[in-house]
């Protein structure tokens, strides 16, 4: 029998000891945080969570125009609308304590042992999880990363704070300045803005998620804006120091903004160093990341890893495939490498960002020949009656063969959304096989096959 001794319970890990236990494998997971690890405790499940909650709360300002008056409040109106952060935090790590312990019960059916202690590569081959050693023919790291942290701006757990901290805090930030404006930021940003902070955005660079679509970008910035928040473009912090009933970020302009809170969302950090990787032939790049191949192999014979400490791509899904793969590889069954050109991803700010395959930065660059069409989700008619104004749908396909390269969702759960157009990347679907699809009318779905029709070569197009 196979032995399996995998270092982490994230995505990456348990996903990697459920299909290795299915296998007939002996599996071991070690994980200091608890089943689900970083992921599910303190990262993706708690901020997925607490987003929800400030999506149903906007939705209670929104239901204004809809000729819905909120009346629970003392106001009699939206403004009785009051997040109570005791309440929905506590429910925050409920969930999340929830969710572990489903993986843990998962876990436990298939006969998998999980050590409860930090994992160490001692050789390959051999683990020290506390004091214990665990001998196993393949080693699977899944160690996952951390918040970066800067000198100038060391969180305390009070006023500077991580997003693993936020849920610690017993009221609603007054006046939250978020540093960093990438994907993370966005969505925290946006999520305490619902809830009813006063919230500055310093950003870097232009605009707010240079590394996304840059038409999304501009949708989700204009909303927040109309929505209130103060984004700060081309404004690099260079520190944040705490004040006596606050904090002050200074800017290397010189400027400053003063808030009660600073959320720091600067990058993360592979958890790799002092694990005795680099020691025992596995190769780690200038940042720390774990270098692998396509089905997730190290450089040291036998040694595997998946998810963020590898910096493949910080998706929980993509992590998961990362285990999966490297356990269908290592027990010799059939592996198709880890394509990345057709994992779909979502950014949980309102409206969702969601998009898969091509980008249209690679069409604008030349790197790509593709027809693009973009339908505004204004002229949706289920749009209309939900009250959604701000979004769109965007698909890219090849000019002469019509196959489906990629798209870009920006809607209320785009999250949703975004499969068809997934299955279509995934499985090479042309638009008239898409345009040929039943979609629901009413349905924000119908603007996805409206756009493969409007792609659709005039001749073809006619015959339907």
């Amino acid at each position: 029998m196979t032995r399996i001794a995998i270092i982490g319970g994230g995505p990456g890990g348990y996903e990697a000891a459920l299909v290795a236990a299915q296998l007939g494998a002996r599996v071991t997971v070690v994980e200091e945080e608890g089943p689900g690890g970083a992921c599910v405790l303190t990262d993706c499940v708690p901020s997925k969570t607490m987003i929800a909650t400030s999506v149903r709360k906007q939705a209670l300002v929104d239901g204004t125009s809809l000729g819905v008056h909120f009346t629970g409040g003392p106001d009699g109106d939206v403004g009785g609308a009051v997040a109570d952060m005791p309440v929905v935090n506590k429910r925050v790590k409920e969930l999340a304590r929830a969710q572990s312990a489903d993986i843990a019960a998962r876990l436990a059916a298939e006969n998998v042992e999980v050590v409860r202690a930090r994992g160490r590569l001692v050789e390959p081959g051999t683990v020290r999880a506390g004091d214990r050693t665990i001998r196993a023919d393949v080693v699977i790291v899944a160690t996952g990363a951390t918040p970066r942290v800067l000198s100038t701006a060391e969180p305390d757990g009070e006023r500077i704070l991580t997003w693993r901290q936020m849920y610690d805090i017993d009221e609603l930030p007054e006046k939250l300045i978020v540093v960093g404006s990438g994907v993370t930021g966005a969505e925290f940003a946006g999520a305490y803005m619902s809830l009813g902070s006063e919230v500055t955005l310093v950003s870097s660079r232009d605009r707010m998620m240079p590394n996304e679509d840059a038409d999304a970008a501009e949708v989700l910035e204009e909303v927040y804006r109309r929505r209130g928040m103060n984004v700060m473009g081309r404004s690099r912090a260079s520190s944040v120091k705490r004040t006596a009933d606050g904090v002050v970020v200074t800017l290397e302009d010189g400027r400053t903004a003063e808030g009660t809170h600073c959320l720091m969302t600067v990058g993360m950090v592979p958890n790799t160093s002092g694990m005795g990787l680099e020691d025992n032939g596995v190769r780690l790049d200038r940042n720390g990341f774990i270098e692998v191949d396509k089905v997730s192999r190290t450089s040291a014979p036998g040694v595997y890893a998946a998810g963020d400490c590898t910096g493949v791509l910080m998706l929980a899904s993509v992590a998961a495939m990362q285990g999966r793969i490297a356990v269908w590889h290592a027990l010799g069954e059939a592996v198709q490498p880890i394509r990345l050109a057709t994992v779909a991803s979502n950014i949980f700010t309102d409206p969702e960002i969601a998009a898969v395959g091509v980008t249209q930065k690679q069409v604008e660059n030349k790197e790509v020949d593709a027809k693009v069409v973009k339908l505004p989700l204004a002229t949706n008619a289920r749009a209309k009656m939900q009250g959604f104004h701000d979004g769109f749908i965007k698909m890219f396909c090849r000019p002469n063969t019509g196959i489906i390269l990629g798209a870009v969702v920006v809607a209320p759960r785009a999250s949703e959304l975004i499969l068809a157009l997934s299955v279509a990347v995934q499985h090479r679907l042309t638009v008239d096989q898409l345009a040929h699809t039943f979609a629901v009318y009413p349905s924000l779905s119908g603007s996805i096959t409206e756009a493969a029709r409007r792609l659709m070569s005039p001749l073809t197009a006619a015959d339907i």
